[in-house]
């Protein structure tokens, strides 16, 4: 991960400057004919402008004000990514920022830089020569303070950890594998971390989750992390709970074998969830959280459950288990069941669960639904605008109940061929008694091709949403 530091000294291998104009300084050892270049390219109306003194890159991004504010972050953010592009390709590994703008945009750009620079190729056994050269960022801004720089690293840090976590295959993370790394960061951010292994889970009766793993020859675990600092701002706890299925094949509903490809990041809920927890506790904000995170494979070996098998859940109710493919419900139910002896304040549900979300909105945002108040509601699409993880609310009328309902059960695990989004929402609903908002990030969490600092395979969505959420509460 890059590192990031405070320094009063205009020297570096590479400079960036950013603000809303440019105006040279003698520091900056710029040409006349330099200067006059980038004057040139701002009088066309580029917001980005860069010169190859040889021996070192020089940069000028502007801000954009015709814009407003969510939208000049996130144009930042990506000049932030574009800027690394080139850094690491001119093998430099030290970078000056120098700014006079507000600090949330010149943290923005730096958030940019950090995001955009990950890389996941420790398995590529050319590793060491395709490595990005970018190591050190050197921030010269006094309105920016160390703790600020340290905060933006961190959350930049726990999405790149879920990244990791995603990006890794089932060969080399299993649902033990996933707890493991849990423990790991729990560990080293100061939360706690208790596994339940099969026998405890089969203890509590979890019916969805033991029969999503009667396919798999390992077993499944069952993780609850807490973090209650003194001082919370929040009486009651927020629950996240993350969906941990670390690789689909359907089951004996078996996908094509290209819709098996990507399948190890079905498990992103629950990467977003561990991570965020990490982010939380490493930056120490004053707020009690404790996530769950359900977690099997999905497989159509041994005695894998089949569909119109009955399965009765945590909380005692039964499910016509219609396809074998729409497994992730059935695990978050008894996670959503366990969640009522913590009596949440809000509960948030990450899950990459239907495709009905991805073919509805695409990777440009998170589909969403719920019973939180209007308040939170609004909070959390702030937030979203913010960190541009931006939330598409769908309704979540009872009506939808209907598509659910059984002949022989108390409810079936798919609706029709309409509104599938909704009616696994409308599902995992039924397993709450609190405020409960559902994430989809079916399309966002796992990408095709590199979208800016968004890059190619896991992107961590979902972390710097509820981080940012949790930073803005208010006693």
């Amino acid at each position: 991960m890059t590192s990031i530091s405070k320094t009063s000294v205009l020297k570096a291998d590479n400079l960036v400057i950013i603000g809303k104009s440019f105006k040279n300084k003698t520091e900056y050892g710029l040409t006349a004919e330099q200067v006059g270049y980038i004057e040139k390219q701002i009088a066309d109306n580029k917001k980005l402008v860069s010169i190859n003194q040889f021996t070192r890159l020089v940069f000028v991004v502007l801000l954009d004000d015709k814009k407003e504010s969510a939208q000049q972050k996130e144009l930042l953010r990506r000049a932030g990514n574009t800027v690394t592009g080139a850094l690491n390709e001119h093998k430099k590994t030290a970078l000056i920022i120098t700014s006079t703008l507000d600090k949330k945009f010149t943290l923005a750009f730096i958030e940019g830089v950090l995001l955009g620079n990950y890389q996941f190729i420790k398995h590529r056994t050319t590793a060491a020569k395709e490595k990005n050269s970018l190591t050190t960022l050197y921030v010269h801004d006094n309105s920016i303070t160390e703790k600020q720089l340290e905060e933006v690293h961190i959350v930049a840090m726990a999405t790149c950890k879920a990244r990791d976590l995603v990006n890794e295959p089932v060969n080399i993370l299993n649902a033990n594998d996933l707890a493991n790394a849990f423990a790991k960061m729990g560990k080293d951010a100061g939360f706690s971390v208790d596994i339940l292994n099969k026998a405890k889970i089969t203890s509590l009766k979890m019916g969805g989750l033991l029969s999503v793993n009667q396919g798999s020859v390992d077993p499944p675990t069952f993780t609850i992390m807490e973090y209650k600092p003194r001082g919370a701002v929040n009486k009651q706890p927020y629950v996240l709970v993350g969906k941990g299925v670390v690789y689909d094949t359907g089951g004996l509903s078996i996908k094509p074998t290209a819709g098996m490809d990507t399948m190890k990041c079905d498990m992103a809920g629950g990467a977003a969830v561990g991570c965020l927890m990490y982010a939380v506790a490493k930056a120490k904000l004053p707020v009690h959280v404790i996530a769950l995170v359900p977690a099997t494979d999905n497989r159509p070996g041994f005695n894998a459950f089949a569909p119109g098998d009955i399965i009765t859940m945590h909380d005692g109710s039964t499910v016509e288990m219609l396809n074998s493919d729409a497994e992730g419900r059935m695990i978050l139910a008894d996670a959503l069941s366990y969640a009522k002896k913590f009596k949440p304040l809000a509960a948030f549900e990450f899950s990459t669960l239907t495709g009905a979300a991805a073919a509805a909105i695409g990777p440009q945002g998170i589909v969403c639904m719920g019973t939180v108040s209007d308040k939170m509601k609004n909070q959390l699409k702030e937030s979203g605008a913010r960190v541009h993880e931006r939330l598409a609310e769908f309704p979540f009328w009872e009506e939808y109940d209907d598509l659910l309902k059984s002949d022989i059960a108390d409810r079936k695990n798919i609706g029709g061929p309409s509104a599938g989004a909704i009616t696994a929402g409308r599902f995992l609903v039924k397993y709450t008694d609190y405020p409960y908002m559902h994430f989809d990030i079916a399309a966002p969490a796992f990408l095709a091709a590199r979208d800016g600092y968004r890059t190619k395979g896991g992107t961590g969505v979902g972390i710097r949403l509820i981080f940012d959420y949790f930073k803005n509460l208010k006693k």
